[in-house]
Formats: C-alpha cells, structure tokens, sequence
C-alpha cells in the first residue's frame, strides 16, 4: 500500500473540508456543531501530517515495512471513524453518531503507542 499518497490525499481533503466548513458551512451550523466540524478538520489533519511521517520512517529504516503498515492502518481507521464520525455529527446534528468517535481516538492511541513501542523495540541505531 503507498501510505504516502493516501496521506497526502487525505491532507488535502482535510484541506477542503476545512475550507468548505469555513465557507460553506459558517452560516448553517449553530457555534456547537461549528466546534465540532472543526474538531474533525483539525485531528484529521495531525493525524493525516502523522500519516505522512509514519510512510517515510521504513524508507528511513527507522521501522520495517510491516510495522509501519499497522500504524498506518491504525491512524487511517482513526482519521475515519473519529473525524468521519464527527463530521457527521455536526452535518447532520445527530447525537448519537459521537458515540462511536471514542473508537476512532483508541485507534489514534493505539497508534502512536505502537509507533512507540516499535521505534523502542527496533534494530535501528544512530550512527
């Protein structure tokens, strides 16, 4: 899988959807659901940026191949279900769609924990 051209797909459509919140959607959402839509802009983003960051890090021999995929699987299905789920949310105004946005924040902690261990467990040594 290339994670570098997803996550740079994924950086620009964080980009309009950021750009579409602001103009599109400033005069149809109420101060509550405008927080929430730029929640979801701004953690898609990071996590997008960080995606990018994870693709390199095998090239660099930082990580294999295999451990960075799972990171990368892992701030993918995040970007999905937590900013996903939050865009919803505000869009549509509802609730209940937020309770599936804590699933995505576990799959973002599960990754940077990941890369973490990953990184620590790893043959890789500064010269």
């Amino acid at each position: 899988m290339n994670w570098s051209a997803i996550a740079s797909a994924g950086l620009a459509l964080a980009v309009m959807l950021g750009a579409f919140g602001a103009h599109g959607l400033k005069d149809r959402l109420d101060a509550y659901s405008m927080g929430v839509y730029e929640k979801a802009v701004f953690y898609h983003f990071v996590h997008a940026l960080g995606l990018l960051i994870v693709s390199i890090l095998p090239r660099l021999g930082v990580l294999s191949e295999a451990a960075g995929s799972r990171v990368c699987w892992l701030l993918c299905t995040g970007i999905l279900i937590f900013s996903g789920s939050l865009y919803a949310l505000a869009v549509t105004g509802v609730r209940t769609l937020g309770a599936i946005t804590p699933l995505g924040g576990i799959a973002f902690i599960a990754a940077w924990v990941l890369l973490a261990f990953q990184i620590r467990s790893s043959d890789f040594r500064r010269p």
